[in-house]
């Protein structure tokens, strides 16, 4: 039986007590599962009526609208999440305290508020002393602030997880910080962040859902007004799985561009062999 540090491979007895827990665990989840089924069949969530508000023209195209909101404010919290991330990340990779020291008490205190209280103080709060934002703006400004501390620190961290050498092979060079920054460590780190910014970003996508809160009108808040109407018997559960499905999916997409981004990268590196089979040349094709 072969080991490794932290990890001992499990033997026959150990892989068939393993297989047996997955079945079982899959088993518990899948009768979790049927029951909720069953008890929204039971009480006539996927009966006909239930579903008649998906027929209206007028309805499809509110919903599309407001699925356009909820990616609105998505594509701009993240552009700017992004930027404020990279921004406070080489804030806090300075060596100078006067740049550090801010960049530090700015990314751990946006990063320790809720993002939902911040929301409130953005709509709610700051009309008190005379500046108001529209529910966009705040949705948008929290959105930016938290995840964008978040991403700081990913990003700070991927930096500092590269090997030492290959920032002091830099400065052998002659390269400046910025330099070495920009052209050596960056274009490393993010291949390895990648996985974890995809990550991020689908946090901050379902986050754009709290806006409903202060009256944004994204998918939530347009589900929770139509699933209040008599007229089509109240039908929340309905709207309910058909947003949560439009969800699901944004949220897959996000990955699989992610996923086809990384294969892409992988792919720009490419050995160009010779016929005899010799390794002629490393040719870096860029995939801009």
């Amino acid at each position: 039986m072969s080991a490794s540090v932290l990890f001992d491979v499990p033997g026959p007895r150990a892989r068939l007590r393993h297989r047996l827990l997955a079945v079982v665990g899959v088993a518990v989840v899948g009768a979790l599962v049927g029951y909720v089924v069953y008890r929204l069949y039971d009480s006539g969530q996927f009966e006909p009526r239930m579903w008649e508000w998906i027929q209206y023209e007028t309805i499809q195209l509110e919903l599309l609208d407001k699925l356009g909101n909820t990616l609105k404010a998505f594509a701009l919290g993240a552009v700017l999440a992004l930027v404020f991330g990279a921004v406070f990340a080489a804030g806090r990779l300075s060596d100078h305290a006067f740049w550090r020291v801010p960049a530090t008490v700015v990314v751990e205190f946006f990063r320790a508020i809720p993002l939902l209280i911040m929301m409130f103080f953005f709509y709610y709060g700051l009309p008190t002393a005379g500046i108001k934002f529209s529910p966009f703006t705040a949705v948008v400004l929290s959105l930016m602030l938290y995840n964008g501390s978040v991403l700081a620190e990913i990003f700070r961290a991927g930096v500092l997880s590269l090997p030492r050498g290959q920032t002091e092979a830099a400065y052998a060079l002659g390269m400046r910080k910025t330099q070495v920054m920009v052209l050596v460590l960056l274009p490393q780190a993010l291949r390895a962040m990648l996985p974890t910014i995809v990550s991020q970003l689908v946090v901050l996508l379902k986050d754009t859902a709290l806006g409903f809160i202060i009256t944004y009108e994204e998918l939530l808040y347009y589900a929770r007004f139509l699933g209040t109407q008599g007229q089509f018997g109240r039908p929340l559960v309905p709207l309910t799985i058909a947003v949560a499905a439009m969800y699901i999916t944004m949220c897959l997409l996000l990955t699989w561009l992610a996923t086809y981004l990384e294969k892409r990268n992988r792919r720009n590196k490419k050995v160009v062999a010779e016929p005899d089979g010799k390794v002629d040349d490393l040719v870096l094709t860029s995939g801009v």
